[in-house]
């Protein structure tokens, strides 16, 4: 227990794949959504980027484990531990205060009551006092600069780790929304089954992820932009004897199709529930991505052709949702789209 308490105001984004803290306008915490816990003891052993370097790895006695799925909280006492964890990362030269935290928190616009209460309640267990949501989707608005308060249709599409948050935004709210649990999470398990199925190799989780970040595509057609193509090692599904299989672009491409598919049906959809007067506004303005998802190679031009507006992706699409939190932060008397 510290000597000292006082109020630390931090703005986080819980997301599927990473988690970011954002206090005093600056990102101290970007770390995987991973904890490392001892099976005996059920205590912590690393958080974060440590605890990913042990995923897939760990023997009996570890066992690490990421908290959220599709974008809300599967594993509840993993997701309190974790976030007590990172926070501690924020503080951790004050050895002698024990802050009391003001937070605001991205969450998927999708949540249902009972998930809303679970982000609640694991925030208010890692030393939360005043405990504020905001939809995920209204959080990268934000963090984009657009004026969310404004009499003018924006839709935003976040396509992060677990889930794709789309949302029409005008006046302070949201006028339609459309979240779906298809996003970074389906495109990874796409390419490991397609690398299982098409070239006979088993391939791990992060093995999946390096492959999508290396010559992931939405595109079979990226012209100069094209990455060269990543050598992939791993055992022989059947024999177990080591492979080395080159993979380009184009077949990831062709194998991330159905899923990015999805992503666009849910697009049209939430604009076939838009008011005309939104939309109009829309097709002028453009619809602007954010999340990782929005660095798939191809993916605004893809959506662009299909949908015939403009997509934009944000200057800096893994963060928005954190940055816009971060403004939420400094206006919880003033923005009544935050949730207590």
């Amino acid at each position: 227990m510290g000597l000292f308490s006082f109020i630390q105001e931090i703005a986080m984004d819980l997301g599927t794949a990473n988690t970011i803290i954002i206090s005093d306008d600056k990102i101290i915490v970007d770390e995987p959504s991973v904890v490392a816990l001892d099976r005996r003891t059920d205590k912590m052993i690393a958080v974060g980027g440590d605890a990913k370097m042990m995923y897939e790895k760990e023997h009996p006695s570890i066992r690490t484990i990421r908290p959220l799925r599709d974008g809300v909280i599967a594993d509840f006492s993993a997701c309190e531990k974790m976030m007590r964890g990172l926070i501690k990362m924020v503080h951790s030269g004050n050895r002698f205060f024990s802050p009391t935290l003001r937070m605001v928190i991205g969450v998927p616009s999708g949540s249902t009551e009972v998930e809303l209460r679970a982000v609640r309640d694991s925030a208010e267990r890692a030393d939360g006092r005043d405990v504020y949501l905001i939809f995920e989707p209204m959080a990268a608005a934000l963090g984009m600069g657009l004026d969310v308060e404004a009499p003018e249709g924006n839709m935003i599409v976040d396509i992060g780790g677990g889930s794709t948050e789309i949302a029409v935004i005008s006046l302070g709210g949201i006028v339609c929304n459309n979240s779906i649990r298809v996003a970074g999470d389906e495109l990874t398990a796409d390419i490991q089954e397609y690398m299982s199925r098409q070239h006979n190799v088993k391939v791990s989780e992060r093995m999946a992820e390096r492959i999508k970040l290396h010559v992931g595509s939405a595109l079979t057609d990226l012209g100069e932009e094209a990455p060269e193509d990543y050598v992939v090692h791993g055992p022989n599904r059947i024999t177990a004897l080591p492979m080395e299989v080159p993979v380009c672009y184009q077949e990831i491409a062709h194998c991330l199709d159905k899923t990015v598919a999805k992503i666009e049906n849910a697009v049209l959809s939430a604009l076939e529930g838009t008011p005309p007067e939104l939309y109009a506004d829309i097709v002028k303005n453009g619809i602007y991505l954010s999340g990782g998802g929005a660095l798939l190679r191809g993916i605004d031009k893809r959506l662009t052709d299909k949908i015939n507006i403009p997509f934009h992706i944000a200057e800096d699409p893994l963060h928005s949702v954190a940055k816009g939190a971060g403004i939420a932060l400094k206006n919880v008397d003033r923005f009544s789209f935050l949730m207590r």
